[in-house]
């Protein structure tokens, strides 16, 4: 009888471990929320296309820009320049479908848009998009044309406003 007893507790304890070890699987390694690492900086709003977000000041990282997940990145090293970088496939999804003439409210200034192009990803100059401007001058950069490996894509939108 006692080695009956002990039999079971046995099973009982390495079924106890096995589900406690089941249930660190199951609920231990879910993700995590992802943590708000952004400092907000301002709001960029574009209302003929329905976009208001949240921005955050970007810092260069080994000599690139590092784009948010989901909300603008500002980034400027000139007087009246900025340049605001997103997804095109989260925040700036319908940047595509904005006008010369539309209204960019940015930190509580507005901008018209003035000029916008896609070009190939190669063709782009960063100095030129980073230079300094006369006048008070936006330039908003998204991905666009055909999706690479990695999040990347073969086109930029570039919208330019002041």
């Amino acid at each position: 009888m006692e080695l009956k007893r002990r039999v079971s507790l046995k099973y009982i304890f390495i079924g106890a471990y096995i589900l406690a070890f089941l249930a660190f699987l199951v609920y231990g390694l879910q993700p995590a929320e992802a943590a708000q690492s952004e400092q907000i900086s301002g709001k960029l709003e574009i209302p003929s296309i329905g976009l208001v977000s949240d921005v955050t000041t970007l810092d260069l990282q080994e000599g690139r820009l590092v784009t948010p997940d989901s909300i603008v990145g500002s980034f400027s090293n000139h007087e009246n320049k900025i340049l605001l970088i997103g997804h095109s496939t989260t925040v700036f999804q319908d940047l595509e479908d904005i006008n010369l003439g539309d209204t960019i409210s940015f930190n509580g200034s507005n901008y018209q848009v003035v000029d916008i192009q896609i070009l190939e990803k190669q063709v782009v100059n960063m100095h030129d998009i980073l230079a300094g401007e006369d006048e008070e001058t936006l330039t908003i950069m998204t991905c666009a044309g055909d999706l690479l490996d990695g999040g990347d894509a073969t086109h930029r939108l570039i919208v330019e406003a002041k």
